[in-house]
């Protein structure tokens, strides 16, 4: 399942960095992340960097993208194949 940012963000910037695929942007308002290149840091990390950073605690699982960690594994291999 990719991530997602909730409103509870407070833009602090410290996610951005911490991702590896670069899925994290500025929204208009808050930080948002794409879901297209989300892996949950799947291939990089055992656990999802912006979550480890978070001081909020405002980086649940998206419902609305739903995957395996081998859909995850997946999308890793593609995204390093595309770099």
């Amino acid at each position: 399942m990719a991530l997602m940012i909730t409103d509870e963000c407070i833009n602090c910037d410290v996610c951005e960095p911490e991702c590896p695929n670069e899925a994290i942007y500025p929204g208009d308002e808050i930080y948002e992340i794409d879901p297209t290149l989300c892996t949950e840091c799947v291939g990089h990390f055992d656990e999802p960097q912006c979550q480890q950073v978070c001081p909020v605690d405002c980086i649940p699982l998206d419902p609305d993208h739903k995957e395996t960690r081998e859909q995850l594994t997946a999308k890793y291999d593609a995204l390093m194949a595309a770099k």
